[in-house]
């Protein structure tokens, strides 16, 4: 993506919030006033309310300590945006900041959200359903990748002392993925939007149950996506590194944490049982492609064609 030439206007009221677990420290640029208020709803309300007319207040995604405050910022009306950490990090480090105290940090993201707050998307209330699909799956995740961990050790050489653990280990491993995956049966049932989304995702060949969860669970935005996002939130959109005479190798991203892998798993089967994507690797791979690269675009289209099939649906209530 070109950068934009068109410079924006900035914003002159934009409160920035440094969060912690217990306080969040606040910026207002207008009296240049840092101050701390307790991590919860009802001080943050309070604490936030003679700010309601603002343009614009700005808080980092800290493993959901911002919730609160992204919370009571709705329910006075005041437009927010959780920032991404690395982003914010990384504009902090082009003016040249170094110092780091909890007031200067939401001073910094104050600065960030007056320069770049046309272009930021605004917090919009939770969908409590989907939160708790994607604690669930996140979860599940983390188990899975510990039992494949305990399997690799189990069948390790040398493991004999440790055998007994291990088994009972991977049993314990197996039951909590199995009652997981039951909150989730239970959770699709209850939640109608959720479940026809589901469906539709489970109608594309290569996406089994866990593929269409994890992607509403990690990626709540399909569907309102153009396609060049959708790639690039999933980490499957390829960047130029271009200079001069210089045409390197295409790279793509990290993108959403957990998605990525999945999605790659899903490409495995579509390439071989999907008509269209197998036709599509086979020319890929007959052009000499490394296989990497011909799954990472296999999986790009699946996650396009995803976003594509979501863009439609509506929510049940609106169904007439």
């Amino acid at each position: 993506m070109k950068p934009s030439l068109t410079a924006n206007k900035t914003l002159d009221r934009v409160l920035g919030l440094d969060v912690a677990k217990a306080s969040v420290v606040v910026f207002d640029p207008v009296s240049r006033r840092s101050w701390s208020v307790p991590n919860h709803i009802e001080a943050l309300r309070q604490a936030l309310e003679p700010f309601a007319d603002y343009e614009l207040m700005v808080c980092e995604a800290t493993g959901g300590y911002e919730r609160a405050a992204l919370d009571a910022a709705l329910a006075l009306g005041l437009p927010a945006h959780r920032a991404d950490a690395l982003r914010v990090k990384r504009y902090i480090a082009s003016h040249g900041g170094a110092a780091k105290t909890d007031a200067i940090d939401a001073a910094w993201l104050c600065q960030y959200g007056r320069e770049r707050g046309h272009a930021l998307a605004r917090w919009q209330a939770r969908d409590l359903n989907r939160d708790q699909l994607a604690g669930l799956v996140r979860h599940r995740q983390h188990l899975v990748a510990a039992r494949v961990e305990a399997r690799n050790r189990r069948q390790a050489p040398g493991c004999e002392p440790i055998a007994t653990f291990l088994d009972e280990q991977l049993a314990f491993l197996d039951q909590q993925i199995h009652k997981l995956d039951t909150a989730v049966d239970a959770l699709l049932a209850r939640g109608c939007d959720l479940a026809r989304a589901e469906a539709r995702l489970r109608d594309i060949k290569g996406f089994g149950p866990i593929v269409a969860r994890s992607l509403l669970a990690l990626l709540p935005e399909l569907g309102r996506l153009n396609r060049r996002q959708a790639a690039a939130l999933a980490g499957l959109a390829p960047h130029p590194r271009d200079s001069g005479k210089l045409s390197g190798r295409r790279h793509s991203g990290p993108g959403r944490q957990g998605l990525k892998p999945v999605l790659f798993m899903a490409a495995m089967v579509a390439a071989r049982h999907n008509p269209d994507l197998k036709a599509f690797a086979e020319r890929l791979a007959a052009a000499g492609k490394p296989k990497r690269l011909i799954l990472n675009a296999v999986a790009r289209k699946l996650v396009v064609l995803a976003n594509a099939v979501l863009a439609d649906l509506k929510p049940a209530n609106q169904l007439t």
